[in-house]
């Protein structure tokens, strides 16, 4: 660990498939965060190896999006290239997948609304430094570990 954007979207494009379910480019962004964000309390450590940024619609990893920005609002029907050469750990492959169970049922504009609300990483990147800022991966684990302290259960 970490891993690429990449990988970890594929790990989710996989379990979409597997269950018959379709993916949009904006849920898969917000499922990549949400598990990286998860990471910190459950494995100590990122999973993403690239900054998430503070965009207008929540916190998106730039390389991800550009790879899966063509399907617009539709499903994605592809891998995304991946050109990481690790594969993903036991304890990495589990919390994805509990984080696709957890969040899998909510829409992209859903979990958008959930990553960008008041006192999240996202809103003191935007708020303090504007467009395109770069989230702290502190605040984020910070964030992470206070939601599974204070609910008990995940959240956005």
């Amino acid at each position: 660990m970490p891993y690429s954007a990449a990988k970890i979207a594929n790990q989710m494009l996989g379990l979409a498939r597997d269950k018959g379910e379709e993916i949009t480019p904006l849920k898969l962004l917000k499922l990549v965060y949400i598990a990286h964000g998860w990471s910190f309390p459950y494995l100590h450590e990122p999973l993403l190896a690239e900054p998430a940024q503070a965009w207008q619609y929540g916190p998106v990893v730039p390389s991800l999006y550009r790879a899966v920005s063509k399907f617009r609002a539709g499903p994605i029907t592809e891998f995304v290239p991946d050109t990481d050469p690790q594969a993903l750990s036991e304890p990495a492959i589990a919390l994805i997948q509990s984080v696709y169970e957890t969040y899998s049922g909510y829409s992209g504009t859903q979990l958008s609304n959930m990553t960008h609300m008041p006192n999240t990483p996202w809103s003191e990147a935007w708020n303090s430094h504007g467009k395109n800022a770069i989230i702290p991966n502190d605040r984020i684990a910070a964030h992470y570990q206070n939601l599974l302290e204070t609910r008990g259960q995940p959240a956005a």
